[in-house]
């Protein structure tokens, strides 16, 4: 879950890799899975679809005991809000989602009122701070 991703499990991503545009996602599922490669497209065995993934820096070490990388992977199930809008998510989101638009590199991310599926708060709105819509 992306709360359990601590910013030194991510210190040498080089890249993200996005399968699709995710300025058309309000959330994406995120978790590191283990991988033989530092780099390229991992294979994905969930259901759903992966929308994208982190490439490594030649720095980054495999684990001595498996031989693997922990690599981010991006990704949404069939009854995410962006299939079924209205939904089980529709006012919500899963514990490992985040807005796709504060990822980097090196950054686990974070929830917003957008991938939460709420309207801005009140405060945000007499402070007249607006959200990537």
């Amino acid at each position: 879950m992306s709360s359990l991703i601590s910013a030194d499990e991510i210190n040498h991503e080089a890249e993200l890799v996005w399968l699709e545009d995710v300025d058309q996602l309000d959330y994406v599922r995120q978790s590191l899975d283990r991988l033989p490669t530092r780099k390229g497209k991992p294979a994905y065995h969930r259901d759903g679809r992966m929308v994208g993934y982190a490439i490594l820096g030649p720095d980054a070490k495999a684990s001595r005991a498996s031989g693997t990388f922990r690599r981010r992977v991006f990704w949404l199930l069939p009854h995410d809000r962006d299939s079924e809008p209205d939904g089980l998510y529709a006012r919500s989101a899963p514990a490992e989602a985040v807005d796709p638009r504060t990822l980097e590199p090196c950054v686990r991310g974070y929830k917003t009122e957008r991938s939460e599926g709420g309207p801005p708060s009140a405060a945000m709105k007499e402070l007249g701070i607006r959200l990537p819509l």
